[in-house]
């Protein structure tokens, strides 16, 4: 159990090829797409029993538990995940992310920043797309009056009751 537990962890947080990933495991990369698919519909139900799952409705997160353990106060950022090259060449423009260099899909996390656990998980997006509109259009519901952390990305995005934070330039940097 603890070997199947440690192949799925890795793959959800590396994404590696699967040949690869099956390498490292001992097996072969049919084999590896065959465990991959037992074991994520496993690990998503035991997250939910856990009340671990990030939210995936934005209208939620204001009351989830996630949000609210500890205290109200979270961390906005984008992530970025290479993805394989579209051959459609519309959606190679759309999948190109110039900061990445590659095809990549994009995702808006909130994390509760007492606990560090992923709040919510926007829907995904094409890599192209700038991570303030990413998070306008995911339509986040955050706890009245609780503070927002949230980088340079997030110029701009100011949602209604919160108290966005974000970091400033020294002057002894802009010089």
């Amino acid at each position: 159990m603890e070997a199947k537990l440690l192949f799925i962890l890795v793959y959800q947080q590396t994404h590696p090829l699967q040949t690869m990933h099956g390498l490292h495991f001992g097996l072969s990369q049919p084999q590896t797409h065959s465990w991959m698919h037992r074991l994520l519909p496993v690990l998503r139900q035991a997250l939910g029993a856990l009340d671990m799952a990030p939210e995936r409705d934005a209208s939620r997160v204001a009351t989830s538990a996630l949000m609210l353990e500890g205290a109200p106060a979270g961390a906005l950022d984008g992530t970025e995940r290479r993805r394989q090259r579209p051959t459609d060449a519309a959606q190679q423009t759309a999948h190109y992310s110039g900061k990445k260099k590659a095809h990549t899909d994009k995702n808006v996390l909130l994390i509760n920043e007492y606990t560090r656990k992923v709040v919510s998980l926007s829907p995904t997006v094409a890599g192209k797309t700038h991570a303030k509109k990413a998070a306008d259009e995911a339509a986040l519901v955050y706890p009245v009056n609780s503070p927002l952390d949230k980088d340079t990305g997030f110029q701009g995005y100011e949602p209604a009751g919160v108290l966005p934070q974000q970091p400033q330039k020294s002057p002894e940097a802009r010089s």
